[in-house]
Protein backbone atom coordinates (compact mmCIF):
# COMPACT_ATOMS: atom_id res chain seq x y z
CA UNK A 1 0.00 0.00 0.00
CA UNK A 2 2.23 3.59 -0.93
CA UNK A 3 1.31 6.34 0.79
CA UNK A 4 -1.55 8.30 -0.66
CA UNK A 5 -3.79 4.83 -0.54
CA UNK A 6 -2.27 4.15 3.28
CA UNK A 7 -3.80 8.08 3.90
CA UNK A 8 -6.90 8.00 1.23
CA UNK A 9 -8.12 4.82 4.37
CA UNK A 10 -6.66 6.86 6.99
CA UNK A 11 -9.15 9.97 6.22
CA UNK A 12 -11.92 7.89 5.44
CA UNK A 13 -11.34 5.98 9.06
CA UNK A 14 -12.01 9.36 10.98
CA UNK A 15 -13.96 11.17 8.46
CA UNK A 16 -13.00 14.10 10.26
CA UNK A 17 -13.88 17.93 9.34
CA UNK A 18 -11.73 20.01 7.10
CA UNK A 19 -12.51 24.02 6.53
CA UNK A 20 -12.80 24.81 2.98
CA UNK A 21 -12.89 28.45 2.86
CA UNK A 22 -12.83 29.18 -0.73
CA UNK A 23 -15.97 27.02 -1.76
CA UNK A 24 -17.02 29.30 -4.54
CA UNK A 25 -14.30 28.11 -6.12
CA UNK A 26 -15.47 25.28 -8.65
CA UNK A 27 -12.86 23.24 -8.29
CA UNK A 28 -13.13 23.17 -4.40
CA UNK A 29 -16.52 22.80 -4.65
CA UNK A 30 -16.38 19.80 -6.61
CA UNK A 31 -13.87 18.37 -4.34
CA UNK A 32 -16.29 18.94 -1.60
CA UNK A 33 -18.81 16.76 -3.12
CA UNK A 34 -16.12 13.90 -3.35
CA UNK A 35 -14.95 14.65 -0.47
CA UNK A 36 -18.00 14.07 0.84
CA UNK A 37 -19.27 11.29 -1.34
CA UNK A 38 -16.66 8.79 -0.76
CA UNK A 39 -17.18 9.65 3.13
CA UNK A 40 -13.39 11.20 3.11
CA UNK A 41 -14.08 14.49 4.77
CA UNK A 42 -16.94 16.41 6.36
CA UNK A 43 -16.17 20.09 4.44
CA UNK A 44 -17.15 22.86 6.47
CA UNK A 45 -17.16 26.35 5.24
CA UNK A 46 -17.47 30.45 6.11
CA UNK A 47 -21.52 29.90 6.03
CA UNK A 48 -20.62 27.67 9.02
CA UNK A 49 -19.26 30.33 11.08
CA UNK A 50 -20.11 31.21 14.42
CA UNK A 51 -20.61 35.01 15.31
CA UNK A 52 -17.75 37.21 14.92
CA UNK A 53 -16.27 37.76 18.64
CA UNK A 54 -16.11 33.85 19.58
CA UNK A 55 -12.87 34.34 17.81
CA UNK A 56 -11.49 37.45 19.02
CA UNK A 57 -9.74 36.17 21.96
CA UNK A 58 -7.88 33.38 19.68
CA UNK A 59 -6.46 35.77 17.66
CA UNK A 60 -5.80 38.07 21.03
CA UNK A 61 -4.38 35.11 23.21
CA UNK A 62 -2.03 34.31 19.91
CA UNK A 63 -0.64 38.03 19.64
CA UNK A 64 -0.27 39.81 22.76
CA UNK A 65 -1.02 43.07 22.49
CA UNK A 66 -2.78 43.23 19.42
CA UNK A 67 -6.01 45.31 20.06
CA UNK A 68 -9.28 44.20 19.70
CA UNK A 69 -10.61 46.42 17.07
CA UNK A 70 -7.80 45.69 14.95
CA UNK A 71 -8.60 41.43 15.58
CA UNK A 72 -12.01 42.29 14.65
CA UNK A 73 -11.15 43.92 11.10
CA UNK A 74 -8.04 40.74 10.76
CA UNK A 75 -11.30 38.54 11.11
CA UNK A 76 -13.09 40.08 8.10
CA UNK A 77 -10.61 38.50 6.11
CA UNK A 78 -11.81 35.16 4.65
CA UNK A 79 -8.39 32.87 5.60
CA UNK A 80 -7.97 34.76 9.13
CA UNK A 81 -11.79 33.58 9.68
CA UNK A 82 -11.22 30.63 8.60
CA UNK A 83 -8.64 29.04 10.34
CA UNK A 84 -9.89 30.81 14.08
CA UNK A 85 -12.63 28.38 13.39
CA UNK A 86 -10.48 25.78 12.81
CA UNK A 87 -8.50 27.35 16.30
CA UNK A 88 -12.35 27.29 17.93
CA UNK A 89 -12.24 23.20 17.34
CA UNK A 90 -15.09 23.56 14.34
CA UNK A 91 -13.01 21.69 11.88
CA UNK A 92 -9.95 19.27 12.55
CA UNK A 93 -8.03 21.21 9.75
CA UNK A 94 -7.76 23.44 6.84
CA UNK A 95 -7.18 22.79 3.17
CA UNK A 96 -6.92 26.45 0.83
CA UNK A 97 -4.69 28.40 -1.75
CA UNK A 98 -6.24 27.95 -5.03
CA UNK A 99 -7.31 31.91 -5.20
CA UNK A 100 -4.66 32.71 -2.14
CA UNK A 101 -0.91 33.27 -2.42
CA UNK A 102 0.95 30.55 -0.26
CA UNK A 103 2.07 33.89 2.06
CA UNK A 104 -1.40 34.75 2.68
CA UNK A 105 -1.93 31.19 4.01
CA UNK A 106 0.63 30.91 6.04
CA UNK A 107 0.29 34.55 7.63
CA UNK A 108 -4.24 33.26 8.51
CA UNK A 109 -2.48 30.15 10.43
CA UNK A 110 0.47 32.02 12.21
CA UNK A 111 -2.62 34.07 13.41
CA UNK A 112 -5.24 32.03 14.58
CA UNK A 113 -3.44 28.49 15.06
CA UNK A 114 -0.08 29.47 16.02
CA UNK A 115 3.21 27.11 15.93
CA UNK A 116 3.58 23.94 17.73
CA UNK A 117 5.37 23.61 20.71
CA UNK A 118 9.14 23.92 19.76
CA UNK A 119 8.46 25.16 16.53
CA UNK A 120 9.49 28.72 15.17
CA UNK A 121 9.74 28.25 11.78
CA UNK A 122 6.66 27.67 9.65
CA UNK A 123 7.43 25.32 6.62
CA UNK A 124 6.34 22.66 4.04
CA UNK A 125 6.75 19.67 2.44
CA UNK A 126 5.39 17.48 -0.90
CA UNK A 127 4.71 14.29 -0.66
CA UNK A 128 6.40 12.88 -3.93
CA UNK A 129 5.10 9.18 -5.07
CA UNK A 130 7.29 7.70 -7.62
CA UNK A 131 5.64 5.48 -10.71
CA UNK A 132 6.77 2.82 -9.01
CA UNK A 133 5.51 3.59 -5.83
CA UNK A 134 8.45 4.48 -3.96
CA UNK A 135 6.95 8.02 -1.62
CA UNK A 136 9.44 10.37 -0.33
CA UNK A 137 8.50 13.71 1.63
CA UNK A 138 10.67 16.92 -0.40
CA UNK A 139 11.15 19.77 2.31
CA UNK A 140 11.29 22.50 1.91
CA UNK A 141 9.94 23.13 -1.31
CA UNK A 142 7.53 26.15 -1.27
CA UNK A 143 7.93 28.44 2.00
CA UNK A 144 11.42 29.43 3.41
CA UNK A 145 13.74 30.48 1.05
CA UNK A 146 17.44 30.91 2.83
CA UNK A 147 16.89 29.08 5.80
CA UNK A 148 19.77 29.61 8.59
CA UNK A 149 20.81 26.57 10.74
CA UNK A 150 17.69 27.45 13.35
CA UNK A 151 15.40 27.11 10.58
CA UNK A 152 16.68 24.55 8.75
CA UNK A 153 16.85 22.59 11.89
CA UNK A 154 12.80 23.40 12.69
CA UNK A 155 12.43 22.37 8.89
CA UNK A 156 14.17 19.35 9.67
CA UNK A 157 12.08 18.61 12.47
CA UNK A 158 8.90 18.89 11.47
CA UNK A 159 9.40 16.91 8.72
CA UNK A 160 10.71 13.73 10.64
CA UNK A 161 7.09 14.30 12.48
CA UNK A 162 5.07 14.63 8.91
CA UNK A 163 7.26 11.49 7.33
CA UNK A 164 6.68 9.46 10.82
CA UNK A 165 2.89 10.09 10.59
CA UNK A 166 2.52 9.13 6.55
CA UNK A 167 5.38 7.08 5.81
CA UNK A 168 5.52 5.30 9.37
CA UNK A 169 8.98 6.14 9.89
CA UNK A 170 11.28 8.88 8.81
CA UNK A 171 15.03 8.45 7.52
CA UNK A 172 16.22 11.81 7.23
CA UNK A 173 18.74 13.01 4.53
CA UNK A 174 20.36 16.87 5.38
CA UNK A 175 21.02 17.42 1.46
CA UNK A 176 24.46 18.65 0.21
CA UNK A 177 27.02 19.23 -2.80
CA UNK A 178 29.19 17.19 -0.10
CA UNK A 179 28.89 14.12 1.93
CA UNK A 180 30.31 14.02 5.56
CA UNK A 181 33.71 16.69 5.66
CA UNK A 182 34.62 15.91 2.03
CA UNK A 183 33.80 20.00 1.09
CA UNK A 184 33.54 23.21 2.50
CA UNK A 185 31.20 26.51 2.03
CA UNK A 186 28.79 28.79 3.63
CA UNK A 187 25.89 26.36 2.59
CA UNK A 188 27.68 22.81 3.54
CA UNK A 189 28.40 24.22 6.88
CA UNK A 190 24.96 25.22 7.61
CA UNK A 191 23.92 21.66 7.09
CA UNK A 192 26.42 20.55 8.98
CA UNK A 193 25.79 22.48 11.97
CA UNK A 194 21.73 21.53 10.81
CA UNK A 195 23.41 17.74 11.59
CA UNK A 196 25.09 18.35 14.60
CA UNK A 197 22.41 20.02 16.44
CA UNK A 198 19.23 17.15 15.16
CA UNK A 199 21.42 14.27 14.91
CA UNK A 200 19.97 13.20 11.65
CA UNK A 201 22.15 12.20 8.74
CA UNK A 202 23.87 15.14 6.78
CA UNK A 203 25.83 16.64 5.18
CA UNK A 204 25.08 13.98 2.12
CA UNK A 205 24.61 14.22 -1.62
CA UNK A 206 21.62 13.13 -2.95
CA UNK A 207 23.08 10.10 -4.54
CA UNK A 208 24.78 8.91 -1.45
CA UNK A 209 21.39 9.47 0.59
CA UNK A 210 19.07 7.03 -1.86
CA UNK A 211 21.90 4.29 -2.82
CA UNK A 212 23.02 2.36 -0.12
CA UNK A 213 26.06 1.32 -2.49
CA UNK A 214 26.98 4.86 -3.67
CA UNK A 215 26.70 5.69 -0.10
CA UNK A 216 29.26 2.77 1.05
CA UNK A 217 32.07 4.05 -1.17
CA UNK A 218 31.42 7.72 0.27
CA UNK A 219 31.71 6.63 4.17
CA UNK A 220 27.66 6.81 4.81
CA UNK A 221 26.50 4.92 6.91
CA UNK A 222 22.81 5.65 7.36
CA UNK A 223 19.90 3.33 6.01
CA UNK A 224 18.64 5.00 2.26
CA UNK A 225 16.65 8.13 3.47
CA UNK A 226 12.40 8.36 2.38
CA UNK A 227 13.36 12.38 3.46
CA UNK A 228 14.98 14.88 1.51
CA UNK A 229 15.74 18.06 3.30
CA UNK A 230 17.40 20.48 0.86
CA UNK A 231 19.57 23.51 1.91
CA UNK A 232 17.14 26.26 0.35
CA UNK A 233 13.78 27.02 -1.74
CA UNK A 234 15.85 26.60 -4.86
CA UNK A 235 17.06 23.44 -4.67
CA UNK A 236 14.04 22.05 -3.21
CA UNK A 237 11.56 23.70 -5.74
CA UNK A 238 13.73 22.58 -9.07
CA UNK A 239 14.24 19.02 -7.49
CA UNK A 240 10.38 18.67 -7.10
CA UNK A 241 9.43 19.50 -10.42
CA UNK A 242 12.36 17.81 -12.17
CA UNK A 243 10.97 14.13 -10.38
CA UNK A 244 6.92 15.37 -12.01
CA UNK A 245 8.39 16.11 -15.67
CA UNK A 246 11.74 13.52 -15.80
CA UNK A 247 10.52 10.61 -13.08
CA UNK A 248 6.48 11.40 -13.59
CA UNK A 249 6.28 11.73 -9.99
CA UNK A 250 3.04 12.76 -8.41
CA UNK A 251 3.42 15.80 -6.12
CA UNK A 252 1.58 16.11 -3.42
CA UNK A 253 0.92 19.66 -0.94
CA UNK A 254 2.56 21.68 -0.46
CA UNK A 255 1.13 20.45 2.96
CA UNK A 256 1.75 23.16 5.23
CA UNK A 257 3.76 22.01 8.63
CA UNK A 258 4.95 23.42 12.24
CA UNK A 259 1.49 24.52 13.33
CA UNK A 260 -1.07 23.68 16.00
CA UNK A 261 -3.32 22.13 13.46
CA UNK A 262 -2.65 20.73 10.32
CA UNK A 263 -3.10 22.95 7.22
CA UNK A 264 -2.39 22.61 3.45
CA UNK A 265 -1.73 25.36 1.12
CA UNK A 266 -3.03 24.53 -2.21
CA UNK A 267 -0.97 25.16 -5.63
CA UNK A 268 -3.48 28.19 -7.67
CA UNK A 269 -3.34 25.74 -10.30
CA UNK A 270 -4.76 22.49 -8.29
CA UNK A 271 -7.00 20.04 -9.70
CA UNK A 272 -10.13 18.68 -8.47
CA UNK A 273 -7.87 15.44 -7.93
CA UNK A 274 -5.08 17.37 -6.32
CA UNK A 275 -7.62 18.69 -4.24
CA UNK A 276 -8.99 15.50 -2.73
CA UNK A 277 -5.54 14.05 -2.59
CA UNK A 278 -3.59 17.00 -0.48
CA UNK A 279 -7.13 16.73 1.81
CA UNK A 280 -6.46 13.08 2.60
CA UNK A 281 -3.00 13.69 3.16
CA UNK A 282 -3.54 16.61 5.26
CA UNK A 283 -5.99 14.44 7.57
CA UNK A 284 -4.11 11.54 7.91
CA UNK A 285 -1.82 14.18 10.29
CA UNK A 286 -4.05 14.66 12.83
Amino acid sequence: MDALTSALATARARNARVLLPEIDDPRLSEAAERLRAEGLARPVTLADARPTAAYVDLLLANRPGLKPALALRMLEKPLIRAAAMVAAGQAEAMVAGVSHTTRRVIEAASLALGLAEGVTTPSSFFLMILPDGRTFVFADCAVNTDPDAAQLADIARASAASARALLGEARVALLSYSTGASGSGRSVDVVRAVAEATGFSGPVQADAALNAAIAAKKGHLAAPANTLIFPDLNAGNIAYKLMQELAGARAIGPILQGFRKPVCDLSRGATVADIVAATAVTLAMI
